[in-house]
């Protein structure tokens, strides 16, 4: 297991079959001073709107919105993706490694691995957008979705945690990415929130 690394720019979740219910286990974990964005992608039908703000937002303490395209990624807030859209992060600036200059993209590039929005899409342009400073968590799913995306973080320098997969409703996503050697850390939810909470609040 490598070092864990002391800060991070933004957190990636990525999730799909069983993966509401244990986000709703996870994301009101968050207090009001957890300080890094969270951006979420969960697998939704494409011919129905995202309810997630409106699920969580009455559970969270933290602020939560879906994203729009060209909307700055702040700090102290959580993100979750459209239905029907990839979610991608961009940056205009890559100074000191600061988060200054990140924003979201929508794209209606074809589905990847049958998903629009896909969590490797996600994953892979936070690898490329905060490099070592970012942290992503894959959560309960039925496909394959997010290991390659957890590997790009990994490979950037970045941290990865994966749901065990004896807590997950659906264990397929989690093994998935433990096969292909994707996970610095395989957690519970309770697990996973626990060390958010101490290492990510101000």
């Amino acid at each position: 297991m490598r070092p864990r690394q002391p800060s991070v720019s933004a957190i990636v979740i990525g999730a799909s079959a069983g993966g509401i219910e244990a986000l709703g286990a996870l994301l009101p974990q968050l207090p009001a001073d957890f300080a890094p964005p969270v951006i979420v992608v969960v697998h939704l039908r494409p011919d129905t709107p995202s309810l997630l703000p409106e699920v969580f937002a009455e559970r969270c303490a933290l602020p939560v919105r879906e994203a729009e395209d060209k909307l700055p990624v702040l700090p102290r807030h959580i993100y979750t993706a459209p239905s029907d859209y990839h979610l991608l992060v961009e940056r205009e600036s890559a100074i000191g490694g600061s988060d200054d200059g990140a924003y979201f993209s929508l794209s209606v590039e074809p589905p990847v691995r049958y998903s629009r929005p896909s969590i490797d899409v996600l994953f892979e342009s936070a690898a490329v957008a905060w490099r070592e400073r970012v942290l992503g968590i894959l959560l309960s799913g039925a496909n394959d979705d997010g290991a390659r995306g957890l590997s790009a973080i990994r490979a950037g320098g970045g941290e990865t945690w994966v749901q065990s997969p004896a807590s997950a409703a659906v264990a397929t996503m989690p093994e998935h990415a433990i096969a292909r050697g994707a996970a610095d850390r395989i957690l519970s939810l309770a697990e996973i929130g626990e060390m958010l909470r101490r290492v990510y609040c101000e």
